[in-house]
């Protein structure tokens, strides 16, 4: 499935083996179909589709019962060729073996799944519209040139400061930038964020990518990213001290460093993973319009299990966001 076009880093053995590797906080699964056959995907399986994801995991029985979900990231790999019959099986099959697991099941598409929403619809997953943009970083040249001005400044100012990016961070640095993210997810963020032990782990695998922004001694922020090697590198997440040190931009230099790695090392796409709902003001996805990427909309498709928890989930959520 590496060669599919709708094929992620999400969807591979090596992902399934990461979330694997942390029980604590995921509980994976890969569930693949072979000529309209569901089965639990081996070794030896020609496939036509797959679906690599995990339900969380709460250490709080309570909590678990209430908040636990089914994380498709990236969307199924699915054959360039696959039918709307194999496609509704494969996500038929899915809903079945997640109904009892979780309240809902959550494909984050980061490619084209247009040719195959009757499909997900059959299977009872519902499309919901969401943005991301994709950055071309098929050579430093075309990613320099699609730069808006304002990035542009940005990073040049930063540089001018002093600011470095270090590529392979000690475990201590790593813990300095976790400190960042997480103030940000309590103080603006307010949702869920991975403990310190998910961000050391991906520090440790070769396709991991944790490229931190130094100022002084200091790590003051970076972004974390994922690698698929020879076709995309992968944002899971940024932050800077952004506004704390004078024409200094932390946030903006880890993620031009990232695009800028992708062009370096024969990846043609940089992918933001997400940029919100088009109908709503979303300033995450104004600070990634400016880093010369495509504006894409290939969405969600989401399937509820339990609709009385999923929509005390939804209104809990709101009400975490409103809380100062």
């Amino acid at each position: 499935m590496k060669a599919s076009a709708t094929g992620t880093w999400f969807q591979t053995p090596e992902a399934y083996e990461f979330f694997a590797s942390m029980p604590e906080l995921f509980k994976p699964f890969a569930i693949g179909i072979c000529n309209l056959k569901f089965e639990t995907i081996n070794a030896q399986s020609t496939l036509r589709a797959v679906c690599v994801g995990y339900v969380t995991v709460e250490k709080s029985a309570f909590k678990q019962f209430l908040t636990r979900r089914a994380i498709i990231i990236g969307g199924p790999a699915l054959a360039d060729n696959c039918t709307e019959a194999e496609v509704t099986e494969l996500m038929c099959a899915v809903r079945k073996e997640l109904k009892g697991e979780a309240i809902y099941v959550e494909t984050r598409n980061f490619n084209d799944y247009s040719k195959w929403k009757g499909a997900f619809a059959k299977a009872g997953f519902e499309y919901v519209p969401h943005l991301n943009f994709h950055v071309d970083t098929s050579s430093v040249e075309v990613v320099e040139a699609n730069l808006g001005k304002s990035r542009k400044r940005d990073v040049r100012t930063t540089i001018r400061e002093g600011v470095s990016v270090i590529e392979h961070p000690t475990d201590e640095q790593v813990c300095e930038y976790y400190k960042v993210l997480d103030n940000l997810y309590r103080t603006k963020v307010k949702t869920p964020l991975f403990p310190l032990s998910f961000f050391l782990a991906l520090n440790r695998r070769k396709d991991g990518r944790l490229l931190l922004t130094e100022y002084k001694g200091k790590i003051i922020g970076g972004t974390v990213c994922v690698e698929q090697a020879n076709k995309c590198v992968y944002e899971w997440f940024v932050c800077g001290e952004d506004g704390v040190y004078p024409h200094v931009y932390p946030s903006s230099y880890a993620t031009y460093a990232g695009i800028k790695y992708a062009a370096e090392h024969g990846c043609a796409r940089f992918d933001m993973m997400g940029a919100g709902k088009p109908d709503e003001a979303y300033g995450v996805r104004d600070f990634k319009a400016r880093f010369g990427g495509v504006e894409v909309e290939h969405g969600r498709f989401l399937c509820v299990t339990k609709p009385v928890l999923y929509r005390i989930g939804v209104l809990g959520v709101k009400l975490l966001k409103k809380l100062k």
